[in-house]
């Protein structure tokens, strides 16, 4: 999602994409030098038509909808809310992973009832029963053999662009956010050790959270908090300790925490029940890694698994989070491995989060709230802000642009 020219989406772009529904001077005091700069204007975080803005803009490039291991088999087919729409995804006999428009070509019926799933050999709509090969091509619709004109080769399911990454996909609804290389370009370098793609995910839960979801991912990107309301945290981590990485070329921000001397990950005393993800060096088994990737999804980087926020915007001041827990196999093999040192400590730490964001929420709603400034230590979230800031000017997210080719 970056490019020499002042486009959202990547240079295939044919018309700039309309600002959003804010103040252009509120926003240019966003993007003002780190130390003179202030948070977005009010209305971001509570505004209906700045929210449907980002669902029409942010969420229709490129996005985490879950894990592949979620649908690692040929014929699993599931539908996802991304953005304001909903779409199928599907492991075709030939182990390629497409995502399509979930609605049929007959009359637009839904494939399946968003956040259901199932495994079958072929793609078919209950409404009428027209069925789709795997990869999406109409093979039966029944009842159309008296039209010598119908050609079903013209009306496949509409396809969507899908991409894996790590074990991860990802989605681009719009189709003009270019490789989902560029947009996570950076990152190959601090994810690629934990192999992601190959842990396991143990744990999982469900939270909806009363603020909206760039409340949450603020919220993610500084400690400057912990020492307030994160005792738990501030025992096996000091929230001093780490830095915040320089901005890049792909859309994301990041950076990283020591753990203290007793502690060998994040668990209430520090002690872990599985074992270090393989390939890890001596300084990587000794901090946590927080990398947030536009727009929803939030992985941490522990020495002895991984956790990640994925994110549904569901209004302006609620969303919906799935927090996973993935191990490597090693662990599952050891005597006594059980999940809960880290599930335990984070549920607590999320729930600690989580009353926090709903209180910025509140107060942002009360009528009184004006954007504050960024101190030091919130250097993540000045990444943040003035990303989501030019996102919403409609120029590139990216603070470091490629060179321009020709």
């Amino acid at each position: 999602m970056v490019g020499a020219g002042a486009r959202l989406y990547a240079g295939s772009m044919t018309s700039p994409t309309p600002v959003a529904p804010l103040p252009a001077d509120a926003l240019a005091r966003s993007l003002a030098p780190f130390g003179e700069s202030r948070m977005l204007p009010v209305e971001a975080y509570t505004s209906d038509d700045v929210f449907a803005w980002e669902q029409q803009t942010f969420f229709r490039g490129w996005q985490c909808v879950g894990r592949s291991d979620e649908i690692a088999e040929p014929g699993m087919q599931r539908a996802d809310k991304v953005g304001d729409t909903t779409v199928l995804l599907v492991r075709g006999e030939d182990g390629v992973l497409r995502a399509f428009a979930n609605t049929c070509r007959h009359r637009g019926h839904e494939i399946l009832p968003c956040g259901s799933s199932t495994k079958a050999r072929a793609i078919t709509c209950p409404y009428h029963s027209w069925s789709y090969k795997l990869d999406g091509e109409l093979f039966s619709a029944a009842g159309y053999g008296g039209f010598t004109s119908f050609d079903m080769a013209e009306f496949p399911l509409r396809p969507i662009t899908v991409e894996e990454w790590h074990g991860w996909v990802f989605l681009d609804i719009s189709g003009l956010a270019g490789p989902l290389s560029r947009h996570v370009s950076g990152l190959e370098e601090r994810i690629a050790q934990y192999t992601p793609e190959r842990l396991v995910v143990q744990g999982r839960h469900e939270y909806v959270i009363q603020a909206n979801w760039k409340i949450v991912i603020e919220n993610y990107q500084e400690c400057y908090h912990c020492s307030s309301i994160h005792p738990e945290l501030c025992q096996v981590s000091p929230p001093e300790s780490g830095e915040n990485w320089a901005p890049s070329t792909g859309v994301w921000v990041g950076g990283w925490q020591d753990l203290r001397p007793h502690a060998v990950t994040m668990s209430l005393d520090g002690h872990s029940d599985g074992v270090f993800i393989p390939g890890l060096n001596e300084i990587e088994q000794r901090r946590i890694d927080y990398i947030g990737i536009f727009p929803n999804l939030l992985v941490s980087l522990h020495p002895d698994y991984i956790m990640t926020h994925r994110m549904v915007p569901l209004s302006p001041r609620e969303t919906w989070v799935e927090c996973q827990w993935a191990f490597p196999p090693e662990a599952l093999e050891k005597p006594g491995f059980n999940p809960a040192y880290a599930m335990d400590f984070w549920d607590i730490t999320n729930r600690e989060d989580w009353g926090a964001c709903e209180s910025v929420q509140r107060g942002l709603d009360s009528g009184f709230a004006q954007p504050g400034p960024l101190s030091p230590d919130e250097d993540a979230i000045y990444q943040f802000v003035t990303m989501v800031a030019r996102g919403y000017l409609g120029q590139p997210l990216a603070a470091v642009q490629e060179p321009a080719t020709a």
